[in-house]
């Protein structure tokens, strides 16, 4: 039984590593679940209200669990917001609605990008300011 000290050794971590999980990451996971159809709902609500004025046509929406973004666009026009903007005022996440939908007329951060994000939101950059500096960072 000259491996029997290694074996036990092997069982255990095996054990260890089985039984521990981060109890954060399952919170997180967690409200993602618990809030995932709430953002679906005003995403799309919002949407379809702030296109009154745009006129642009998407393909989805899906609601993520995002560490470092708010929301995206692809070129195949599938919007992707993250599920905390369920969480957050309905002045910071109509301002995130409202910058990816405007991807759909404008790819980029041009200048004819922000007009086209003042036309529904005129005080952007002081939201913008709140999401990027403090009060409403993804955590």
């Amino acid at each position: 039984m000259r491996n029997k000290k290694w074996v036990i050794e092997k069982i255990g971590n095996l054990f260890y590593f089985k039984i521990k999980t981060p109890k954060k990451k399952k919170r997180k996971n967690l409200d993602y679940l618990n809030n995932k159809n709430q953002a679906y709902y005003i995403a799309k609500e919002r949407l379809e209200y702030f296109n009154q004025f745009y006129n642009y046509k998407w393909n989805n929406i899906v609601i993520r669990n995002q560490k470092t973004r708010w929301g995206s666009c692809s070129r195949k026009g599938n919007l992707n917001f993250n599920y905390k903007i369920a969480l957050i005022t309905k002045e910071a996440s109509d301002y995130i609605i409202v910058h990816e939908l405007c991807h759909l007329g404008e790819f980029n951060h041009s200048k004819n990008f922000w007009d086209l994000v003042a036309k529904t939101i005129p005080d952007y950059k002081k939201i913008r300011s709140d999401l990027r500096n403090n009060k409403l960072r993804i955590s």
